[in-house]
């Protein structure tokens, strides 16, 4: 077999009952990581801390793959505007962090009646968040509440942060726009120097003074 070293390092080809000795000697594993290699390629080590490593790395990517979640957000039919603007912030913050978004609409009474209301508040959150995200799932009624669910969209991000730089080159006066300018400057100029002067206003005549 082909023996590589704790560090990584090749040890060379050895035979099983040297590749042992050698992990024994070292108080390690010898740990066959390449079995249908030719010759099959053993590493000594730790496997025990081995196992532990792979164990925590698996660990963390699962974390990571369940960090972004679903999150929810309930209106009111009868919301008033500082409510509305409050929940809807937090629905573009969390879109703007990778999460989806449930939206609930929650029905009183003969509410429930009237879906068309809370169709009105779920179309004013999807289109304040256009620059983010889309309509993942149409709203739909179920009971008592109506729920729709909005997914970020890179593309749409991608889309809007663009569009935010090229107006911020314009109004600090890109390139385009300081030529315009110049040569707005300039006509202007040559306008003036093209224009001849106003004729003078005519002198008043000398006033005569009678003689007696």
């Amino acid at each position: 077999m082909r023996l590589v070293s704790e560090d990584g390092e090749q040890i060379g080809i050895r035979p099983l009952p040297e590749a042992l000795s050698i992990a024994r000697d070292l108080d390690l594993d010898l740990v066959e990581v390449a079995p249908n290699a030719n010759p099959p390629v053993c590493r000594i080590m730790d496997y025990g801390k081995f196992k532990y490593e792979a164990a925590q790395q698996a660990k963390q990517s699962r974390r990571k793959s369940t960090a972004i979640s679903i999150k929810e957000m309930k209106y009111r039919v009868k919301i008033g505007k500082g409510d509305f603007d409050t929940k809807t912030a937090k629905v573009e913050k969390f879109l703007g962090e990778g999460h989806k978004v449930k939206l609930t609409i929650m029905f009183r009474g003969r509410e429930v009646f009237h879906p068309e209301l809370g169709m009105r508040i779920l179309e004013r959150v999807a289109e304040h968040n256009a620059h983010l995200a889309k309509v993942e799932a149409s709203p739909r009624l179920d009971g008592r509440n109506m729920t729709m669910v909005l997914a970020p969209d890179k593309r749409v991000q991608a889309d809007w942060a663009r569009r935010q730089a090229e107006e911020a080159a314009e109004a600090a006066g890109g390139p385009n726009g300081a030529a315009a300018a110049s040569t707005g400057s300039d006509a202007d100029t040559n306008t003036a120097a093209a224009t001849p002067p106003p004729p003078a206003p005519p002198q008043p005549a000398p006033a005569t003074t009678a003689q007696e």
